[in-house]
């Protein structure tokens, strides 16, 4: 019966699909790759997606529970912080936003990859740390997005 196939052609469609988010023009995505220290007293944060799973899914960024932007496939956002802080850094996801927190010194730079999981109806997304060089790496591939959009 071709019902019965209906409900994994669907999961297909929905992690398969191309999602996109507003990114920044090429010389502002060239110097945030350029990964250079941050502004005195700050600390650097870089947040990026660059797995292809759920490709058709936007996912909400927050820090601190304001909005920092949404991601899609192969995007990535940098911002500085002032350091000496713990921050809460949140994804969207299926049900509720998956935390973590992030404690922050002064001309440090962290790496956060924010990566897609299978999900009862639609797929979640989640936070991990990812070490300097393994991040820029991938980084250099994905493109700058625009802050500030969250739905």
């Amino acid at each position: 019966m071709l019902v019965k196939g209906i409900p994994e052609l669907l999961a297909i469609a929905l992690l398969a699909g191309c999602a996109s988010v507003p990114t920044q023009d090429e010389r502002l995505t060239q110097q945030a790759k350029q990964f250079n220290e941050p502004s005195e007293g700050n600390a650097g944060l870089y947040i990026y997606r660059d797995g292809v799973l759920g490709g058709s899914l936007k996912k909400s960024l927050y820090l601190d529970d304001q909005c920092l932007g949404e991601t899609a496939p192969k995007t990535f956002f940098y911002t500085e912080l002032p350091a000496g802080k713990t921050y809460k850094v949140s994804t969207e996801s299926e049900f509720s936003n998956n935390d973590m927190t992030l404690e922050t010194i002064a001309g440090q730079k962290y790496y956060l990859q924010q990566y897609m999981k299978m999900g009862v109806f639609v797929g979640g997304a989640n936070l991990r740390e990812v070490d300097e060089a393994k991040a820029q790496k991938a980084i250099q591939g994905l493109k700058l997005a625009v802050a500030g959009t969250c739905d």
